[in-house]
């Protein structure tokens, strides 16, 4: 069901004509799809548009026309819901609607407020969120932020959505990586006391090392050398593995993450959670014993081939943690399990979706938002990364030069399954060629207008208190029209776990209201030079022209500024959801 007065309205007068339709035996159909509308992709075709007719055509074994004309025939509500419906080819119905029925929209803007766009498909469901989860093995570089602002903006999506959503953040501080920060740390401490050295194959290699390698040196002093290598190598690795880990959370609340719980994979394992979960499996047949090494049986599953879960040295692959992982978050009684990934564990989905079946689980209990690589940028070449080489740019660096509204909005401006360039020179800027300022500033507009308003004494009504019916330009209705949208933008980005898609619909609506501004005066002639913010974006003297010759009443401004208020609103609502700010000056 629409969240949206229109739609809903809309959507309502469908339902009725099928099933009167049904009632008097023109339809068979016994179950119809869900009724789903969009806007025409002109605006004189309609308001909305549905696809409904040809939905049931096959079903009914008519054709889409046919079916379309039995559902005009059967609408009862034209005279409050629609002003024309009209049957397009193949068999969409195209349907304008009542203008006072579309300005309804503004006063549940009001009357929602901060709510406004939340639904409640997800109540009584708790979800669980697993994002970043880094290697505590180097600081946070770009990639991780995208991640970071992926599931952020996925948990804040799906608790717009009723959901009762936990976000976690996984430590793997267990396994090979973590012992080779240890050993590049004590390596480095050996060759600042003039030692012989012999750096690890793969070590890691960034300026941070040394850096962690100073303090090892300051705080346990030239007698660490004296130990034995494994023993020396080990106070290395909790050493660094404390101090990565407090760095890891200083950038995360440097960029406005926060996580309601930590797990860790070396408690899971200490606990005998990894034990524990194999056992399980074995029970169920799901584990067999082949060439001395043991392996998961996940082609039971749909997966390409089975998977080894303990190798034949004895030691356990990545798979038995994330077993123990997932098993241990099933247990806990989440209905949904949200795990975001770098797009290189792709392969690694049926496995683990294999896995929680083979708990006992439907496969749809996890699903896994992938993130692709990050492009950075500066003055037009690519940065080269690698982390393990040390030569990688740190997110605590991108969050300091460009600041964590923007970095988070970049990140989110495509679809996390696309490769983005992340352009450092762009992001600074502040133009109508920078995306999240461009957006920002709409709201930023929005505020200004109402400074002025009452540094002048003319008051800014709320939509229930302004006359509505002074709105009859075809800009204000498109505005209303956008902003009508926005509840159905948000239920399906949260279904399709898909952040972007707010990022695109507050882009669409800044560049209507920056127009609209433009094109149309709000205030009264007397308040032009009052704006400080007159004149920050490219004129066009012919759009200037037009508001120059515009006849404003004060019946007019108050309807105005009471349409621009509720674009700031949902302005704020969107950018809330990608965690960005909405400033009131810029």
């Amino acid at each position: 069901m629409p969240h949206e007065i229109v739609r809903g309205k809309v959507t309502e007068a469908l339902q009725q004509a099928l099933q009167q339709a049904k009632q008097k035996g023109q339809l068979i159909v016994e179950t119809w799809p869900s009724i789903t509308l969009d806007f025409p992709k002109r605006p004189e075709w309609g308001d909305l548009a549905t696809a409904i007719a040809m939905s049931l055509a096959s079903h009914e074994r008519r054709s889409p026309k046919d079916v379309a004309q039995i559902i005009l025939d059967n609408l009862d509500q034209p005279r409050s819901v629609f002003d024309r419906v009209e049957i397009a080819a193949p068999g969409f119905l195209n349907m304008t609607v009542k203008r006072d029925l579309w300005m309804k929209v503004l006063s549940q803007i009001e009357a929602e407020g901060n709510a406004y766009g939340q639904n409640d498909f997800g109540k009584g469901r708790r979800v669980l969120v697993e994002y970043v989860s880094a290697n505590p093995t180097g600081p946070m570089h770009i990639g991780h932020g995208r991640g970071a602002a992926v599931g952020d903006a996925v948990a804040n999506l799906l608790r717009a959505s009723g959901f009762d959503v936990s976000r976690e953040y996984y430590i793997n501080d267990a396994g090979r990586q973590m012992k080779l920060l240890g050993q590049s740390v004590y390596a480095r401490y050996r060759q600042r006391n003039g030692l012989t050295v012999v750096f690890p194959e793969d070590g890691y290699q960034g300026a941070y090392v040394e850096q962690m390698a100073k303090q090892v040196q300051a705080r346990l002093g030239a007698d660490l050398a004296a130990l034995p290598l494994e023993q020396a190598q080990q106070q290395c690795q909790e050493f660094a593995y404390r101090e990565m880990l407090e760095v890891i959370r200083q950038d995360l609340r440097s960029f406005g993450i926060a996580f309601d719980s930590w797990a860790s994979e070396a408690s899971l394992m200490s606990a005998g959670a990894v034990t524990s979960a194999l056992e399980e499996l074995r029970r169920k047949e799901f584990l067999f014993d082949q060439e001395g090494a043991l392996w998961f049986r996940s082609t039971a599953y749909g997966d390409e081939k089975d998977r080894v879960i303990r190798k034949q040295d004895g030691e356990y692959t990545y798979l038995a943690s994330d077993v123990a992982y997932h098993r241990d978050k099933l247990q806990r009684g989440y209905d949904l399990l949200i795990d975001v990934w770098g797009a290189d564990h792709h392969g690694y989905i049926p496995r683990m979706q294999a896995v929680v079946q083979a708990l006992g689980y439907p496969k749809d209990r996890l699903r896994v938002v992938l993130v692709q690589m990050v492009n950075l940028l500066r003055g037009g070449k690519k940065v080269e990364m690698s982390k393990r080489a040390g030569e990688f740019v740190a997110l605590r660096e991108v969050v300091d030069e460009v600041g964590a509204d923007v970095a988070k909005f970049f990140f989110l401006m495509r679809s996390s399954d696309r490769h983005l360039d992340f352009d450092l020179e762009l992001a600074k800027q502040q133009s109508a060629d920078n995306p999240v300022y461009y957006v920002q500033y709409a709201h930023a507009r929005v505020t200004s207008l109402f400074r002025v308003a009452a540094s002048r004494g003319i008051a800014v009504p709320k939509p229930s208190e302004a006359d509505l019916e002074a709105l009859t330009d075809p800009d204000e209705f498109t505005l209303v029209r956008k902003l009508s949208a926005y509840p159905s933008v948000v239920e399906g980005s949260a279904l399709a776990l898909e952040p972007h898609r707010i990022v695109f619909y507050l882009q669409e609506l800044a560049q209507l209201l920056h127009t609209f501004y433009f094109k149309h005066r709000i205030l009264p002639p007397a308040a032009e030079g009052d704006a400080s913010d007159a004149g920050q974006f490219v004129k066009d003297a012919t759009v200037s022209s037009v508001k120059h010759r515009e006849q404003l009443t004060p019946r007019l401004t108050g309807a105005r500024l009471a349409l621009m208020g509720q674009v700031g609103q949902v302005i704020r609502n969107g950018l809330g959801l990608l965690g960005v700010s909405a400033p009131e000056r810029m």
